[in-house]
């Protein structure tokens, strides 16, 4: 029976601390994807940059405004340059 208490309470305080660290999406705003996540997830063709063929959401929709070299791809040094869209972001997928 102690087993069981200790273990019962083991599995809360690690179900208590792993839901303090989880992000409350009612209340905390969406955290933007780094440079190399957005590169990883949209570069499919692993060339180090993204074509209008390749980027999606506001990435695809501004991307006149990023390609600042107006060489029709996005680089991450053009990406890091951009600016941060405002409001809530949409998912990026």
């Amino acid at each position: 029976m102690k087993n069981t208490t200790i273990y019962i309470l083991g599995l809360s305080l690690a179900l208590i601390s792993c839901s303090g660290n989880a992000q409350n999406p009612k209340t905390d705003p969406p955290k933007r994807p780094s440079v190399e996540q957005i590169f990883k997830d949209l570069d499919t063709n692993k060339d180090g940059k993204i074509s209008k063929t390749e980027a999606k959401g506001p990435l695809k929709d501004d991307f006149a405004k990023i390609d600042l070299n107006k060489d029709g791809y996005i680089t991450k040094a053009e990406l890091k340059k951009a600016p941060k869209p405002k409001g809530p972001k949409p998912p990026h997928k």
